[in-house]
């Protein structure tokens, strides 16, 4: 069975930083492309970014060099580093098995709020 479980979201202040952690387990995760999306109450999932089995990262856009995605294949697990957060990066955190364009299990998430 798939299980994704993330940790490491809590309040914090405009321009703080968060380590996000989603710990892996019931499939192949060092063969697997791995992703971190979020969603906000009332829209639709936003994918963030993506790291392949071989540790290329792509990002969307409008968060490159804010965010980095990171894992650790002996751990299993997926890591997102979140520096100089705004406001509106509140959101529901998940990570996915999977890549932007071929989605895949998800976890429950963990929840960033940024707010002073």
């Amino acid at each position: 069975e798939v299980q994704l479980v993330e940790s490491g979201g809590g309040l914090v202040q405009p321009g703080g930083s968060l380590r996000l952690s989603c710990a892996a387990s019931g499939f192949a995760f060092s063969e697997s492309e791995m992703s971190w999306v979020r969603q906000v109450p009332g829209k639709g999932l936003e994918w963030v970014s993506t790291i392949s089995s071989r540790y290329i990262t792509s990002y969307d856009d409008s968060l490159k060099g804010r965010f980095t995605i990171s894992r650790d294949n002996d751990k299993n697990t997926l890591y997102l580093q979140l520096n100089s957060l705004k406001t509106e990066d509140t959101a529901m955190y998940h990570c996915e098995a999977g890549s932007k364009y071929m989605r895949g299990p998800r976890g429950q998430g963990t929840q960033v709020t940024v707010s002073s």
